[in-house]
């Protein structure tokens, strides 16, 4: 037995003083998620499994945020109707 119980005991290891939201790294993505929207069921897998925090919700839906996805597809992987397709970006 640890002596962390729970996830909230583990304490905070920062890498950076600097918060995420002020890197904007979006510029690195040579993939981009379109979402299908008419597929969307809803169900925010997306926006639960976004390592980068790039998916809001937005009244009900869930958005992309470009200027912080960098791509990876993990949105489009765990989505289970497939209605997120990774695209070329555009040069």
């Amino acid at each position: 037995m640890t002596e962390y119980e729970k996830l909230d005991d583990f304490p905070l290891t920062p890498i950076t003083t600097t918060p995420s939201s002020a890197n904007k790294t979006g510029g690195w993505r040579t993939l981009r998620p379109i979402i299908d929207e008419k597929k969307c069921i809803k169900c925010y897998m997306c926006w639960k499994f976004c390592p980068d925090v790039a998916i809001d919700i937005v009244e009900g839906k869930p958005v992309i945020n470009y200027d912080y996805c960098k791509g990876c597809g993990i949105c489009a992987h765990e989505c289970p109707v497939n209605c997120i397709e990774m695209e070329k970006e555009a040069i």
